[in-house]
């Protein structure tokens, strides 16, 4: 009891503090791979705090892993802090770029990052009073939104060793993430043809951009024949300089999803015919450059039931008059159909029914219980990656509107505002007390582990980058 009013008292001691890193960050916005202040402020934060600092991991400047204690269990924490392009949004609720085409926190990683760190700092010193053994690690995840960062760092081992992971997200209900993911590949094809005068000399030229649109013909073609659940999605990110020039480069970037992994290889593999078969039809060349790959997310059922167990005990989230006034104001601009989707899947992902007046409320507060059968993610994320290395639990905490789209300006907003901060508080207590749970009952380690073999069902974690790859 002790060791928990501690961790209670030390994230509400700073929640001025807290609050203020995540609005810097915010402030802040950097892209996959470019995320040196956010990156520096966490481990400045950490490392003032006594933890030990490392950087580097997975070939990336702005990944690392920050360590306090020593021994066994080994618990790790997941933080993210990478912005998205062209999101670029003030703190008010109606689309207003800080910077047109600059990036934003459309995804709520300034809050993601920061409630990890406050949970290690908070569960250090609730560990140092009450002399509790074990090591926690908060590890400085880049470019999840490139699904990169945690591929390359697992490709590196640093996960290896871990007996627990914690993760979150930032979201619009209280909720542990039980279901899982999809696997994905995503790889740039490149066409190489011959410039030409496209009028006077159309037969010297061999047209790089037919071979991408061919490619993406056969592509359609393909859709008829793989798994309905299957996602193909690219755009061109290369195809000529004017129409008079038969253009001598071309480029497209594929993302190829499906619920495991083994479905995205079958369908890669043919993928890679495709871009052949592409290439002979315009009488180019082509190369692959495959930027990553990365599991589905395998959940944990004693991890998932610990995190709703220590989300209900928390269960301090309230939001005011005012901020619910800002949440509506967002409402107001959502796509048509966006809160009925969000209830929708909501309604799938409890248990029990959801009350359709529950659509007044903008902001909902009380904690969720998941369904045992909840839908599949239609994204993915590279967590999944972790959850093949080690137990992982992962959760998500009203950070903006019910109904907010994902990726999008208002979330880049809500994110911004008291309502994400909010969100952020109320999570970083759930997961220091579930990890406190973990370093202190070994039973739970030990379920945890027990699910974690059971899920895997015997197939062992092979890392999908290939030899020599570098993360871009």
């Amino acid at each position: 009891m002790q060791a928990k009013n501690i961790i209670i008292a030390h994230i509400n001691d700073q929640d001025e503090k807290l609050t203020y890193i995540a609005k810097e960050i915010w402030d802040h916005p950097q892209v996959a791979l470019t995320e040196t202040f956010a990156s520096k402020l966490l481990a400045k934060e950490l490392e003032d705090d006594g933890f030990t600092v490392e950087w580097g991991a997975g070939q990336m400047p702005t990944a690392f892993i920050a360590t306090w204690g020593a021994g066994k269990p080994i618990l790790g924490f997941l933080g993210e802090y990478d912005a998205l392009p062209g999101l670029s949004q003030k703190l008010t609720t109606e689309k207003d770029p800080v910077e047109a085409g600059g990036p934003g926190h459309g995804c709520g990683h300034n809050l993601f990052g920061t409630a990890c760190a406050a949970s290690v700092m908070a569960l250090k010193a609730a560990m140092e009073r009450e002399n509790i053994p074990g090591t926690i690690r908060f590890y400085g995840c880049p470019a999840e939104e490139t699904l990169v960062g945690k591929v390359f760092m697992a490709r590196d081992g640093v996960f290896d060793g871990l007996d627990a992971a914690i993760s979150w997200h930032p979201g619009s209900t209280n909720i542990v993430w039980n279901g899982s993911s999809l696997a994905l590949n995503s790889f740039k094809v490149s066409f190489y043809g011959v410039a030409s005068h496209a009028g006077a000399a159309p037969q010297m030229g061999r047209s790089a951009l037919d071979g991408a649109m061919l490619m993406d013909v056969g592509m359609n073609y393909l859709r008829e024949h793989i798994i309905q659940e299957a996602r193909i999605h690219s755009v061109i990110t290369s195809g000529g300089q004017a129409p008079n020039v038969v253009p001598a480069f071309a480029q497209i970037w594929y993302f190829v999803r499906a619920p495991h992994r083994e479905q995205v290889e079958e369908i890669y593999a043919r993928v890679l015919d495709i871009a052949k078969g592409a290439a002979l039809m315009s009488g180019t060349t082509h190369e692959i450059e495959f930027i990553t790959g990365g599991y589905e997310l395998l959940p944990n059922d004693t991890l998932s039931e610990l995190l709703y167990e220590k989300m209900a005990e928390v269960n301090d989230l309230t939001f005011t008059e005012q901020e619910r006034a800002f949440a509506r104001s967002l409402q107001a601009t959502f796509p048509a159909q966006s809160l009925e989707q969000d209830f929708a899947w909501t309604q799938k992902s409890v248990k029990g029914a959801l009350s359709r007046e529950d659509l007044q409320d903008p902001l909902w507060e009380r904690v969720l219980l998941h369904s045992d059968t909840p839908p599949t993610l239609g994204g993915s994320t590279d967590v999944g990656d972790v959850s093949w290395i080690t137990p992982t639990g992962q959760l998500t905490t009203t950070c903006w509107p019910l109904g907010t789209p994902g990726h999008s300006w208002q979330t880049v907003a809500s994110s911004g505002s008291s309502i994400g901060a909010k969100g952020m508080l109320f999570v970083a207590k759930a997961m220091a007390l579930a990890g406190l749970d973990l370093l202190t009952k070994p039973h739970l380690v030990a379920q945890a582990k027990a699910d974690f073999v059971r899920a895997k069902n015997g197939k062992a974690y092979v890392n999908p980058l290939p030899e020599n790859a570098v993360p871009k």
